[in-house]
């Protein structure tokens, strides 16, 4: 009979460390993790010629089709640089926000017509119109 005690015991303390190095290592691991650095915004001149990138990609290719909901891809396509390039601009310290005044109303524009979530034909105005703005905008005031 002391044996089958010894063993149970044994087992038992065994059974506790081993719930102890478990709980251990996995429930105060989301504790122990370190917050990840936030990405680097990139810099203006890369956001504006991704960004002008995308609206002469959208120049070269066959446009809009005139059915509703047919363009929102293209859309999409500009309207992603877009939101880079707003990235970019708010972490310039060179110029500072009032340069940026012009281009953040089109930006603005743009992610009104991108609010829609779908191409409804009154939104590409918003959208495309805009960001051709601001591709002239952005020629017209280069920043280095």
């Amino acid at each position: 009979m002391g044996r089958f005690a010894w063993g149970r015991t044994a087992v038992g303390v065994l059974l506790a460390a081993a719930v102890m190095g478990t709980s251990a290592c996995g429930g105060d691991a989301e504790a122990q993790k370190k917050p990840t650095a936030k990405p680097k915004a990139p810099a203006v001149a890369v956001a504006t010629k991704a960004f002008q990138g995308a609206v002469t990609g959208f120049d070269t290719s066959d446009g809009c089709p005139k059915a509703e909901g047919e363009c929102w891809d293209k859309m999409k396509a500009v309207a992603e640089p877009a939101k880079v390039l707003r990235k970019a601009m708010n972490a310039d310290k060179k110029t500072g926000p009032a340069f940026w005044r012009e281009a953040y109303v089109l930006l603005d524009k743009i992610e009104e017509g991108m609010a829609v979530g779908e191409d409804r034909l009154t939104n590409r105005p918003d959208v495309l119109g805009s960001a051709h703005d601001l591709s002239n905008w952005l020629d017209e005031n280069p920043v280095q």
